[in-house]
């Protein structure tokens, strides 16, 4: 997309990293945290809602609609009469406060992602308010959902590998970025998507034929052993790293630099400043979510904060 330019992207930098030290700062004389709910959850949907020029004193409602919109994702779950309810009544009040926001910023345009695609400063023109509303929708999923678990994830599979979570310690600048791109390989937030084929597809003797569905299982191409050297190990400095985190191609995710950024920092933070941290249970509890893996609770127990 146009709007997710790198420069507005780096222009949230200093805003992340006060949104992690807050949420961090906020625990302070404790000595334990749900990773997820006190942590994970609240840092995506405070920036994602920054990017789209939504009101602060707003974000809680999107982090209600995120939840209940995310299980619709999962093509393997079948959903209650409850939850289907819920999904629905949460996709009609976002569309309802999108549309109050979309004549808003229609009529007072203001510097982020919804006034531009509102404006229509794209080069290939202004979408039309029904696909605005949808890719709205798609932002938010994708911008709070999958970077959640990408920093869950992150911060178990280090809290399983102290070795390097100390090498992260000591050397944050060297180590952060490498460590988020092999956690993007090791245990994706996203573990499949399903796409369609447009011709007839011959793979491994088989032919799969045009206009089928196909589930692309992306986690086990980042561990295929002839494409990568001890596919199973955790290993920051690995030297060949293209791994399918963000899928690619025409599909690639378009928020890709934000989720990196968010998870550098996230993870830089918190390995200073949670001194001697551990799991209090190992394996947690996981989401019910075959398509987007992560657990739904991660409780860390430290011996202080520091500064």
């Amino acid at each position: 997309m146009h709007q997710f330019t790198p420069q507005r992207i780096m222009g949230l930098r200093e805003h992340i990293v006060q949104a992690v030290k807050a949420l961090l700062d906020a625990r302070k004389n404790q000595y334990q945290l749900d990773l997820v709910q006190d942590f994970a959850y609240p840092l995506p949907v405070t920036i994602i809602c920054r990017l789209l020029g939504v009101p602060p004193e707003d974000e809680p409602r999107f982090r209600v609609w995120s939840s209940a919109l995310v299980r619709t994702l999962d093509p393997t779950e079948s959903l209650s009469e409850a939850e289907v309810r819920e999904a629905t009544q949460s996709r009609t009040q976002m569309r309802e406060y999108m549309e109050k926001l979309c004549a808003t910023r229609r009529a007072h345009p203001q510097d982020d992602v919804f006034s531009g695609l509102v404006v229509g400063d794209d080069p290939n023109g202004r979408l039309p308010e029904s696909d605005l509303l949808a890719t709205m929708e798609l932002l938010l999923i994708a911008g709070h959902e999958t970077t959640v678990n990408l920093i869950t994830n992150g911060m178990l599979t280090l809290l399983r590998h102290t070795d390097v979570l100390n090498r992260l310690r000591r050397n944050p600048d060297v180590l952060a970025i490498p460590t988020v791109e092999e956690v993007l390989r090791y245990d994706p937030p996203v573990q499949f998507r399903t796409r369609t084929t447009l011709t007839d597809v011959p793979i491994a003797g088989v032919t799969i034929p045009q206009g089928a569905s196909v589930a692309l299982l992306l986690a086990a191409g980042s561990r295929d052993p002839a494409r990568f050297a001890d596919p199973d190990r955790f290993w920051p400095e690995r030297d060949d790293n293209e791994h399918l985190g963000f899928g690619g191609g025409d599909h690639y995710c378009v928020g890709a630099p934000l989720a990196r950024l968010e998870a550098v920092t996230a993870l830089k933070a918190l390995a200073r400043r949670l001194e001697a941290p551990r799991l209090d249970a190992d394996p947690p509890p996981y989401r019910r979510n075959a398509a987007l893996r992560g657990p739904e609770h991660l409780q860390v127990a430290f011996e202080r904060l520091n500064d």
